[in-house]
C-alpha cells in the first residue's frame, strides 16, 4: 500500500512540504527532489572514498582508516536506504505494509547513523591514545583488537535502537511516510533511553578527548618552540614556530565531528521538543532529518579537502581512470582504422 494516498480522501499525495505539491504531477515534488539530490550525492561520494582508500596504501598508515572506512560504508548504505522513501514518494509499489516500511527504514537508518557517531567517538579515543600513549599506542591499538571494536559498534547499535519497533519511534522520522507522520508517536523513556546510551556518551567521549588532545598539542608545541628559540639563539639564527604534526591530522578528524554534531543538532534538539510534547511540526521534522542526513555526504567532502594523503590518492584514482578511457579510446580509434583499411582493400 502505498504511503502518499493512504487517509487521503481528495486523492492528492501526503506532501509534508505542502508547498510542493502541483495539480499537474501526482507526487510531492521538492520532496523527491531533495530525497534523490542527496541519495545521488551520498552513494557517490562515499564510493569514491572507498575507492579512494583501496588505491592509496599510504591512508591505511593510520588506525583511524579503519573507522573512517566504517563510517564510509554506513553512509555509502544510508544513501542506498534513501531509495526507499523516493520509491514510496513517486508512488511505487511496496508489497510490505506501510507501517512495517516505515519501522524498518527508521530504524535501518538509526543504526547507521548510530554507527557513525560511535565510530566518531572511537576515532577521537584512538588520538587521544596515541598523543598521551605514543611508545605503548602499538602494542594497545592492533589491528585485531580495532576489528572487535568495529564489530562492537555495530552490534551495539543495532541493539540500541531495537526496541523502536514497540516502544516508539527512534532517532530518526521517516516521515515522508504518512502512517510515521500520524501514527507513530515518539515515546519520553525511549528518548530517554537513546540519549543516555548513545548521544550523552559519544558527545562527552568527543568533547573530552578533543579538548586534552589539543590542550596537550598546544603544550608540546610551546616546550618545541621554546627549545628551537634557545637552541637557534645560541647559534645566532632566528627559529621558527613548529606546529605539533599530531595536531594538523586531529583538527581534520576535528572538523568531520563538528560538522557531525552541527548538521545533526536540530534535529537532536527537535527530537527531544516532540518527545516531550513541547513542539511538533512535520515540516520542521522533514527538514531537521533530512538536513541530518546530508552529513553523509559532508564526511567525505571534508576529509577529501582536509587530508592531503587523501588527495594524492584522489588524483590517483582519476588519473588511473582517465588513462584507462584513453586506453580504450586509442584501441576503439584503431581497431576502426583497422577496419576501414580492410574495407578500401577490398574494394581495390
Amino acid at each position: 500500500m502505498n504511503s502518499s494516498l493512504v487517509g487521503n480522501q481528495s486523492g492528492r499525495p501526503f506532501c509534508l512540504l505542502a508547498i510542493s505539491y502541483l495539480e499537474t504531477i501526482n507526487f510531492c515534488l521538492l520532496e523527491v527532489v531533495i530525497i534523490v539530490f542527496l541519495m545521488v550525492l551520498i552513494i557517490s561520494g562515499n564510493i569514491i572514498v572507498i575507492f579512494v582508500f583501496h588505491c592509496a596504501p599510504l591512508l591505511n598508515h593510520h588506525t583511524t582508516s579503519y573507522f573512517i572506512q566504517t563510517m564510509a560504508y554506513a553512509d555509502l548504505l544510508v544513501g542506498v536506504s534513501c531509495l526507499v522513501p523516493s520509491l514510496s514518494l513517486l508512488h511505487y509499489p511496496i508489497v510490505l505494509s506501510e507501517s512495517l516500511v516505515c519501522q524498518i527504514f527508521g530504524y535501518v537508518v538509526s543504526v547507521l547513523k548510530s554507527v557513525s557517531m560511535a565510530s566518531l567517538a572511537c576515532i577521537s579515543i584512538d588520538r587521544y591514545i596515541a598523543i598521551t600513549k605514543p611508545l605503548t599506542y602499538n602494542t594497545l591499538v592492533t589491528p585485531w583488537r580495532l576489528r572487535i571494536c568495529i564489530l562492537t559498534i555495530w552490534l551495539y547499535s543495532c541493539l540500541v535502537f531495537l526496541p523502536s519497533f514497540h516502544w516508539g519511534k527512534p532517532g530518526y522520522h521517516g516521515d515522508v511516510f504518512q502512517w510515521c507522520a500520524s501514527s507513530w508517536n515518539t515515546d519520553a523513556y525511549f528518548t530517554l533511553f537513546i540519549v543516555v546510551m548513545l548521544y550523552a556518551p559519544a558527545a562527552f567521549i568527543v568533547c573530552f578527548t578533543y579538548f586534552n588532545i589539543f590542550r596537550i598539542c598546544q603544550q608540546h608545541t610551546k616546550e618545541i618552540n621554546e627549545r628551537r628559540v634557545r637552541f637557534s639563539s645560541q647559534d645566532g639564527e632566528a627559529g621558527e614556530a613548529q606546529p605539533c604534526p599530531d595536531k594538523r591530522y586531529a583538527m581534520v578528524l576535528f572538523r568531520i565531528t563538528s560538522v557531525f554534531y552541527i548538521l545533526w543538532l536540530p534535529y537532536i534538539i527537535y527530537f527531544l521538543l516532540e518527545s516531550s510534547n513541547v513542539y511538533s511540526n512535520r515540516v520542521a521534522s522533514f527538514l531537521t532529518t533530512w538536513l541530518a542526513i546530508s552529513n553523509s555526504f559532508c564526511n567525505c567532502v571534508i576529509y577529501s579537502l582536509s587530508n592531503s594523503v587523501f588527495q594524492k590518492g584522489l588524483k590517483r584514482l582519476s588519473g588511473a581512470i582517465c588513462a584507462s578511457c584513453a586506453r580504450q579510446r586509442v584501441a576503439k580509434d584503431s581497431s576502426t582504422s583497422r577496419s576501414k583499411r580492410s574495407s578500401n582493400g577490398c574494394h581495390v
